[in-house]
């Protein structure tokens, strides 16, 4: 008998080709890493196109810097001639103006979105809305038409000896009925704003959970007190929102505030008197700039307005994130 030899038993097989779905699995990785990898650029290009527009603007106002610091924040003074300049009128009629058009123009835009979102039929809802809509879309130098035709003879003629009669006891609503002047900028700045606060808000107040105002008004709620309990304070982050959104387009708006301001560069506690602000005083000076350092001065106000805008977003951020931690 012949001792039988172990020997290891190894089955090879063959590698099997890969199936069509693997292949087709492989395809789909491939496909979702380079559409990543083409929004990641696109995102990062904003990064980078900020980066860049505040780099340009740092190093294009240098001169004015080193002539002038941080005093030209704070100097009235605005004399082309002797090359001596100073922001702090020009921040004034920017923050004024935009704070007036938030004050006409954030209760105006919530009454009219809760309107149209709560209380109005469908179909006057969304003719109003188009509407609103197609406001946004005007040029805002058709705007400024109308503040100059309209809007600048009714104030001189109407509202300023109104307001100078009534409320002349205050400082705000003293001085010449001019027509144009802080006051008139705010009113156009605050129609030009009011449709974004209306359409973001309206979508927003819309997006309310309908079984939470139907808990509401089973509870014994008015249709007031549905609004008020329910629905603001659902929606009250979008609105904030809304109204930041607003905010930086009033304060970065040029042309319409040019044509209705009075371009004079002065600082008066009466909004009757005619006052300036950064935009303005860049698209009217900027071709008439003959030196270097009126040209680094006018593009430092840019700069200023720059950090302003940045500041007020920071700001909205952070709030719209303490609420929503809340």
């Amino acid at each position: 008998m012949t001792p039988t030899t172990l020997t290891p038993q190894i089955d090879f097989q063959p590698p099997t080709p890969m199936s069509h779905s693997e292949t087709s699995g492989n395809s789909i990785r491939l496909g979702d890493w380079i559409f990543r990898g083409l929004t990641l650029l696109f995102a990062l290009s904003i990064l980078a196109i900020a980066a860049g527009m505040a780099w340009q603007l740092f190093h294009s106002s240098v001169l004015a810097r080193r002539a002038f610091g941080w005093a030209f924040l704070g100097k009235k003074i605005w004399d082309p001639v002797a090359e001596n300049f100073g922001a702090l009128t020009f921040i004034y009629g920017t923050l004024v103006s935009s704070a007036l058009a938030l004050v006409i123009a954030v209760p105006l835009g919530i009454g009219i979105v809760i309107f149209l979102a709560e209380l109005a039929p469908r179909r006057l809802s969304e003719t109003c809305s188009f509407l609103i809509e197609l406001l946004a879309a005007i040029p805002s130098v058709v705007y400024g038409l109308i503040g100059i035709f309209f809007l600048v003879p009714l104030m001189r003629q109407v509202v300023q000896p109104t307001l100078a009669g009534t409320l002349g006891w205050l400082p705000l609503f003293q001085g010449p009925a001019y027509g144009v002047g802080m006051l008139s900028a705010g009113i156009v700045l605050a129609i030009m704003i009011v449709p974004f606060i209306a359409t973001i808000s309206r979508e927003v107040l819309l997006s309310t959970p309908r079984e939470l105002k139907e808990s509401a008004m089973a509870l014994g709620a008015t249709h007031w007190e549905v609004v008020r309990m329910t629905v603001l304070p659902y929606a009250r982050a979008g609105i904030l929102g809304s109204i930041f959104l607003a905010l930086g387009r009033a304060l970065g708006e040029t042309m319409a505030v040019t044509m209705v301001i009075g371009n004079r560069p002065d600082i008066s506690a009466s909004l009757f008197a005619p006052g300036y602000t950064m935009a303005a005083v860049i698209a009217n000076e900027f071709t008439e700039a003959t030196s270097d350092l009126y040209v680094h001065t006018l593009i430092e106000i840019g700069l200023i307005l720059f950090v302003i805008t940045i500041l007020v977003n920071g700001i909205a951020r952070l709030m719209l994130l303490r609420l929503k931690t809340s």
